[in-house]
C-alpha cells in the first residue's frame, strides 16, 4: 500500500477530522482502510482556501469551472463499494476534477489512471498531487466519456460526473474477469448510483443508492 503524505494536514485538528469518520461510519461506511485514508488526506488543500474552514464538513464544497468536490460520504461510499470484491491493481477514474478523490484511491490501489477536460482543472490537480508525493497516479487532459482506451483494461473504473447513459466505452475498457464500473447515471436531478461489474461479456447492475452529481460532458475545455 502506498502512502500518503499529509503535509500541511495538522492546520486542521485532529477532532475535526475524527467527527467526519464519526459520521461517515453513522452514514454506514465500514471499510477501516477507506475511513483512514479520508481522515489522513488533507482536503483543506484541495479546496480555496477560502474554504479550507469548510473542508472536513460532510459537504460538497465548489472548486470552480461549474465543478465541485463531492462530499466526504460520496467519496468514501463509492470508494467502498469498488474496492468491496478486494484489491485493485488498476483503476480509471473519470474526472479529475481537484484531484481529492484521485488522492483517496492513491493508497488503496496499485495505479490510478485520472482524465479531466477542464485543463486550469487538470493542471492544478497534477500540480498538488505532486505537491503531495502522490507517484502512483497517472493524470491526462482527456474527454472522460471515452476513458483511457489505450491502457486498458481497468481492474475498476470509477466515474465522477453524471451521463444520462452508461457510456459502452467505459464498458468495454473493464477487465473481464469482475471488472467494476461505479457511475452515477441519469438527468440533472437525481440519479443512480450503479455499480456494474463485468464477467466476459456480461453486465450485472446494482443500484446502490440517489445521488446528484455535476453532467458528464464531451469536449476539453481550455
Amino acid at each position: 500500500m502506498n502512502k500518503v503524505d499529509i503535509h500541511g494536514i495538522g492546520m486542521t485538528s485532529r477532532r475535526t477530522r475524527d467527527r467526519l469518520i464519526t459520521r461517515l461510519k453513522d452514514q454506514g461506511i465500514r471499510s477501516l482502510e477507506v475511513l483512514d485514508v479520508i481522515r489522513n488526506t488533507p482536503r483543506h488543500l484541495f479546496v480555496d482556501e477560502a474554504l479550507s474552514h469548510r473542508a472536513y464538513e460532510d459537504t460538497a464544497l465548489p472548486i470552480g469551472y461549474g465543478q465541485t468536490l463531492s462530499q466526504p460520504y460520496i467519496v468514501a461510499r463509492m470508494t467502498e463499494a469498488l474496492l468491496a470484491a478486494g484489491p485493485l491493481e488498476r483503476v480509471l477514474e473519470i474526472g479529475t476534477g481537484s484531484g481529492y478523490q484521485t488522492a483517496v484511491l492513491s493508497p488503496l490501489v496499485k495505479k490510478v489512471y485520472s482524465v479531466e477536460r477542464i485543463k486550469p482543472l487538470h493542471e492544478r490537480a497534477r500540480k498538488l498531487l505532486r505537491t503531495l508525493s502522490i507517484k502512483n497516479a497517472q493524470l491526462k487532459l482527456s474527454d472522460g466519456g471515452m476513458g483511457w482506451p489505450v491502457m486498458d483494461p481497468f481492474d475498476g473504473i470509477m466515474v465522477t460526473a453524471a451521463p444520462d447513459q452508461i457510456p459502452e466505452e467505459l464498458l468495454q475498457q473493464l477487465s473481464e474477469d469482475g471488472g467494476r464500473l461505479i457511475i452515477p447515471v441519469g438527468d440533472r436531478g437525481v440519479q443512480d448510483l450503479l455499480l456494474i461489474t463485468r464477467q466476459g461479456n456480461a453486465f450485472k447492475r446494482e443500484s446502490l443508492e440517489a445521488v446528484r452529481f455535476v453532467p458528464l460532458l464531451a469536449g476539453i475545455q481550455k
